[in-house]
């Protein structure tokens, strides 16, 4: 089903469910969903039916983005953003605004640092969750991957909204969340509130968000559903041999050194649902072979990691580490054997995340407790490609012309690159764009935007930004325009001419013509097309004998007085030659 459908329906039928409105704006607080190097998903829910936007920026809100919907639950789309900045934004609906949170675009593809977070076992709504929760938001990662069983008991609506989104508020506002379906959300309707509720992305052929995969950084995270591999879902929605033929050739085809795959049900677990050989066997195979470096999962309610795996047995060389991260809020519960030789750690008394941080080709993973105490630690570490540098020449710089003004605002940008056949596309943050190396542009609303230059070397691109003002003219603008520097014309020596001997012709004997009636006109005499009164010529001391006298009367009066005097000439010269 469509998302944008999917969530019309479920917009009219939460209208019918009383005492869902909070007091405020928001029944669901903003949450943060498919954040990329360029683009972020900021959903919530509001208490009541109106057409909401959010505005962001870098420091202040600058930009804003509206709702393409009506109803209760909106997911906006952020575009146009900076790899690896900080943002932040805020949810203004029915005339109240959310008080501002704080989040960074995922890096640049290739990017050698990347901080994540990860576990499973969580969506209970409880005093333990929120624990956990309260800890990963002190250390905030840059994304948060959940492992699964995300809302306890049935993956309902309710579930949802009660057990993830209520308590887990503070941290999806500001860190995005990558979830793998677990077999709870798979009771209600083989997991559709799951897919109702949160926005994965969609790269699979069938376009499913039951599965996927993205790139963070230098890391490749794919996500699979394993209860679809358990044959817990109907053919027409999944299938273990689809899953695992799009498996392959995602994973085939990544150019991130670094791979780490996350799904509910663990190939290795000494715990109380043990091992799921159907996911060992049938997805080990593809995970060596391709070089996968992590595996993360839940289910069982502790913490555990294996020795470096290969086929059923601890590797002799390589391998895969796999890892069960179920203690994230759920009650926890003993292991009920002893532990086997591949086991390196297990627990299942303390509350905690997996914290992970790779750099370069080093990674470095930890179990955080909630009383900030580490459960355990490993490394990781591989040998990496240098880093390809982008060729010498790809430089672009910008020069704006006319960065602060006044409604209605023209400004001149001209970019300059290394190259010089290199295309230019620019964003004016109002929504309007263009191309080439020069552009003009006018802002017809007063505001703050953005102005964003895109320059193209083959394969590699170059952004350069710079921030354009524009006021509200007291007491309306007039079309002709008043601000300095626009086209307009009213600042001296613009080419609209004001300026005394300029060829917009306002001193006496100019081809231009002062005159009433005359074609070029200067906007003063009655009957003209531009009505904005002259610009202030008197106040420069060419002995206009004193203050007290107006600009504006002054500029009007020289041509009359220049035209009387004309006549008076004239009559003296005739009565002479009379």
């Amino acid at each position: 089903m469509h998302r944008k459908t999917r969530f019309t329906l479920m917009a009219v039928a939460l209208t019918l469910v009383s005492g869902m409105a909070s007091a405020g704006v928001l029944a669901r607080d903003p949450y943060l969903q498919k954040v990329g190097p360029d683009t972020a998903l900021v959903a919530f829910r509001l208490a009541s039916s109106c057409s909401p936007e959010v505005r962001y920026g870098t420091g202040a809100v600058s930009e804003v983005a509206r709702s393409e919907t009506t109803g209760r639950n909106h997911a906006v789309v952020l575009t146009g953003l900076k790899p690896g900045t900080e943002y932040t934004y805020e949810v203004s609906a029915c005339g109240t605004t959310t008080p501002p949170k704080r989040f960074t675009t995922a890096p640049e593809p290739g990017t050698r640092r990347v901080h994540f977070a990860a576990m499973g076992d969580f969506g209970t709504g409880g005093s333990d969750q929120r624990k956990v929760v309260a800890r990963m938001l002190t250390n905030k990662p840059e994304l948060f991957v959940a492992l699964g069983d995300n809302a306890y008991p049935d993956g309902t609506e309710a579930d949802f909204q009660n057990n993830l989104f209520t308590p887990m508020a503070p941290l999806l506002a500001e860190v995005p969340m990558f979830a793998t379906p677990g077999n709870h959300e798979y009771v209600t309707n083989e997991g559709e509130p799951y897919l109702n509720n949160l926005f994965m992305p969609t790269n699979n052929p069938a376009g499913s968000e039951r599965y996927f995969s993205f790139d963070w950084g230098h890391v490749h995270f794919v996500s699979i559903d394993s209860n679809c591999a358990l044959g817990l879902s109907a053919p027409n929605r999944c299938t273990l041999a689809a899953q695992k033929a799009w498996l392959e050739t995602d994973l085939a085809t990544t150019k991130q050194p670094w791979k780490v795959v996350f799904f509910h049900h663990p190939a290795w677990s000494s715990g109380e649902h043990g091992s799921q050989l159907t996911m060992r066997r049938q997805f080990a195979p593809l995970l060596e072979k391709y070089g996968v470096d992590l595996v993360l999962t839940g289910h069982d309610h502790n913490y555990e990691r294996s020795k470096p795996m290969k086929g059923d047995g601890i590797a002799s060389s390589g391998g895969i580490p796999y890892l069960v991260v179920g203690g994230g809020g759920a009650a926890l519960r003993p292991f009920a054997g002893g532990q086997p030789d591949w086991s390196v750690i297990r627990d299942s008394k303390a509350y905690g995340y997996l914290d992970v941080e790779v750099v370069e080709g080093v990674l470095n993973a930890k179990l955080v407790t909630v009383d900030n105490k580490v459960l355990d630690s490993f490394t990781l570490r591989k040998d990496l490609p240098p880093v390809e540098q982008p060729p010498p020449a790809a430089a672009l710089t910008i020069n704006v012309e006319g960065q602060r003004g006044v409604a209605p605002h023209k400004v001149l940008v001209r970019a300059t690159t290394s190259s010089p056949d290199v295309p230019v596309r620019w964003d004016f943050g109002d929504g309007g764009t263009a191309e080439g190396h020069t552009a003009e542009h006018v802002y017809t609303k007063a505001g703050q935007f953005t102005v964003t230059a895109t320059a193209t070397f083959g394969a590699v691109t170059r952004t350069a930004t710079a921030v354009v003002t524009v006021s509200e003219a007291p007491g309306g603008t007039p079309d002709g325009g008043t601000s300095p520097g626009t086209d307009g014309g009213t600042s001296p020596g613009t080419d609209g001419g004001t300026s005394p001997g300029t060829d917009g012709g306002t001193s006496p004997g100019a081809d231009a013509g002062t005159s009433p009636g005359t074609d070029a006109g200067t906007g003063t005499q009655p009957g003209t097309d531009n009505p904005t009164p002259p610009p202030a010529i008197a106040d420069k001391d060419e002995g206009s004998g004193g203050g007290g006298c107006s600009a504006t009367s002054t500029a009007t009066l020289l041509p009359a007085g220049g035209l009387l005097l004309s006549r008076l000439l004239r009559r003296r010269r005739a009565s002479r030659q009379a």
